[in-house]
């Protein structure tokens, strides 16, 4: 997956934010205890998070043309579950109301929270639903520094406190672990697949180990096993987010690209680590099943470079599923309907997204119920 560079100044390091919600928990780590779990990404959900385009970072053409996508976006889901739209203030949520209503979108499943964002990537910045040991849903919160300070991210860094507030939610402080959403991929079994390159990397978590990094996430998100891949870093903004390229389909298989397009998204990437996701067990110590997807058959419009159909996100009735005007899009549209057959499958052009770093999965965050 690729994230453009933006030239932008970079803003400041910031303190930590004050204290929203019902109070931010934050207890003496424990290198082994369990604390949360996150639920499985694949089960049924309450509802899905969208941070709405805008134009107060990069501009009105930018929010102009990333609107059509989430308008299609909260139309596709709003049928089968809830739609929460994080907008950037009260103007812009009436914009999205009126955008919407001509749409002729579900209305009554769409809330709104009101809260500035820097951009809309909700899968790494949005509020990250766990369970704690008595079943109560809480919101974890990870630190985020703009992808290892390549952006701006004073507001992002603040969404999930501020969803947690709006929500009348507990927060949980994990800021000392700097994560982003769409860096892990999490199968139900526990099993967590990730880059080093955006995870352990030092323009992330300069002084934690991967012990350590894996201490955090047992305990924050209920992880039991890894698999770490080395990925690679500086040829697009996330360093390699494993979202782009690798997913559980379930905690026995993996989906990913075949072998010849597993270079394509990342020039530098090695072929050990592909090696190593071939080879891979899961917390069982069983062997993973492969399905794989292909990238486009040629680049995508206006970039020098394929693109992925495996970042495509799961709702309650319907797999959103990012194509690209490539002949390759019926390939992977009848793919999923096959891996997905109680899902409508709703095929999202998203190449004007895509341009600006990433896709479906990028762009939207799940609540469990």
């Amino acid at each position: 997956m690729k994230k453009i560079w933006l030239l932008l100044s970079l803003v400041a390091v910031l303190t930590l934010a004050a204290c929203t919600g019902k109070g931010v928990e934050q207890k003496k780590m424990n290198n082994t205890e369990v604390q949360y779990t996150f639920p499985d990404e694949n089960e049924p959900h309450e509802g899905t998070w969208l941070i709405w385009p805008h134009a107060h970072t990069y501009g009105k053409k930018y929010a102009r043309e990333l609107e059509p996508i989430w308008i299609k976006m909260t139309k596709a889901l709003a049928p089968g579950e809830r739609v929460h739209i994080i907008a950037y203030n009260e103007a812009l949520k009436r914009h999205i109301q009126t955008q919407l209503r001509q749409a002729k979108v579900k209305l009554s499943h769409v809330d709104y929270v009101i809260a500035k964002s820097d951009d809309v990537w909700a899968r790494d910045t949005g509020p990250m639903f766990v369970y704690d040991r008595q079943d109560h849903l809480k919101i974890v919160d990870f630190g985020f520094n703009g992808w290892g300070k390549k952006t701006p991210y004073r507001h992002d860094d603040q969404i999930p406190q501020k969803v947690a507030k709006a929500m009348d939610l507990p927060i949980v402080d994990a800021s000392k672990l700097v994560l982003e959403g769409g860096a892990v991929d999490m199968a139900s079994d526990g099993t967590i697949l990730a880059c080093r390159s955006s995870v352990t990397n030092s323009n992330r978590n300069p002084h934690l180990s991967q012990k350590q990094v894996e201490q955090y996430l047992r305990r924050y998100l209920g992880a039991k096993h890894f698999i770490w891949l080395d990925g690679v870093s500086g040829e697009d903004i996330t360093d390699a987010h494993i979202d782009g390229f690798a997913r559980f389909y379930n905690d026995r298989t993996i989906m990913t690209v075949p072998e010849k397009d597993f270079f394509d998204l990342y020039e530098g990437m090695k072929t050990s680590d592909y090696e190593k996701l071939m080879s891979a067990k899961n917390a069982a110590g069983k062997p993973y099943k492969y399905i794989e997807i292909p990238l486009t058959k040629k680049n995508v419009t206006g970039l020098d470079y394929k693109g992925s159909y495996l970042n495509y996100y799961l709702g309650n009735k319907v797999l959103l599923l990012p194509v690209y005007g490539d002949a390759n899009d019926a390939v992977a549209i009848k793919k999923m309907a096959q891996l997905y057959p109680h899902h409508q499958v709703v095929p999202i052009n998203v190449t004007k997204l895509y341009k600006n770093g990433g896709m479906l999965h990028c762009v939207t965050q799940q609540q469990p119920y």
